[in-house]
């Protein structure tokens, strides 16, 4: 298990919202899970790479899906949310870490199909190594798929945020302003291609307001 290299306030802000992080009212999470379930991507017997796994929610989905993937590693540095994680999901093809994916990642070489990262990277202060870890465990034309908070609202003062659920204070997650093309170029300088780029609305949204999330699709070339 990889400790934290820095910033482990935003793995002890993730404990501390892990009690009420599926329950809270959150337009961004429930939107992610939208885009991810109606991805262009093909589970079926593929080895994924989850990071930022969370509670579960979406590891869930990636396992129990009608073309689920055969084997998925879940990785994730707050030890409350992969607790909440292992209880929702116990299914022999998953494997939980707890790890922060800044660091090099505990996988082998080539070893996988999919790697899939939701609502992560706005807490990683420079992309280039999570893209490098990404293309270091991707086999040649495996794919990385990101949703993200978009950086229009980033720009606004967006960020994760939730109320403690024992001590009723308002917490902002520390979080980093990263524009597309760094997303794009952090890619490119590890051997991405894009395959698909899309804004996201939330469905009630006029069409004048900034898009909620952003989604990166890329193959490794």
């Amino acid at each position: 298990m990889t400790q934290p290299t820095n910033q482990p306030e935003i793995a002890s802000a993730y404990d501390e919202w892990a009690e009420t992080y599926d329950t809270d009212l959150n337009r961004t999470r429930d939107l992610a899970g939208k885009i991810l379930k109606q991805s262009d991507l093909n589970l079926a017997g593929r080895k994924v790479i989850e990071v930022g796994c969370g509670t579960g929610c979406n590891t869930e989905w990636l396992a129990r899906s009608e073309a689920g993937s055969s084997n998925i590693v879940a990785l994730d540095f707050s030890a409350a949310m992969l607790a909440r994680a292992r209880a929702r999901v116990a299914d022999p093809r998953v494997q939980f870490l707890q790890h922060d994916v800044r660091a090099s990642w505990p996988l082998a070489d080539a070893s996988a199909d999919l790697v899939i990262a939701m609502l992560i990277l706005e807490h990683v202060e420079h992309l280039e190594p999570v893209f490098a870890e990404a293309a270091r465990t991707l086999k040649i034309n495996g794919e990385l798929f990101i949703c993200e908070l978009h950086p229009e609202r980033q720009l606004l003062g967006k960020q994760a945020r939730f109320t403690s659920a024992k001590t009723g204070a308002h917490t902002l997650v520390a979080a980093f302003l990263h524009k597309t093309e760094d997303y794009l170029n952090a890619a490119s300088s590890c051997g991405f291609e894009v395959i698909e780029k899309n804004d996201w609305r939330d469905e009630d949204a006029p069409a004048d307001n900034p898009p909620r999330l952003l989604s990166l699709h890329f193959r490794l070339t």
